[in-house]
């Protein structure tokens, strides 16, 4: 199965309780952490929910890119 690694680049500060909720269901505790993530349907559904606060990478080889967001190359 395909795995997506997941770094949280933006505070939750601010954020409701449910993207706060949804970040830690996600394994994320604090900026810079990252995670490798199932390439589940469940996992990309959360992973669009707060996509503003994530950097997204597919790894290499393992499947393609998704969501306009991410698309592009990370800096």
């Amino acid at each position: 199965m395909s795995q997506i690694q997941v770094t949280q680049k933006r505070s939750l500060i601010g954020q409701t309780e449910r993207t706060r909720q949804t970040v830690r269901g996600l394994g994320l505790r604090r900026i810079g952490h990252t995670v490798y993530l199932k390439d589940t349907a469940a996992c990309r559904g959360m992973i669009t929910h707060v996509q503003h606060l994530l950097q997204v990478q597919v790894l290499p080889g393992e499947a393609e890119r998704f969501g306009v967001r991410h698309n592009r190359e990370p800096k």
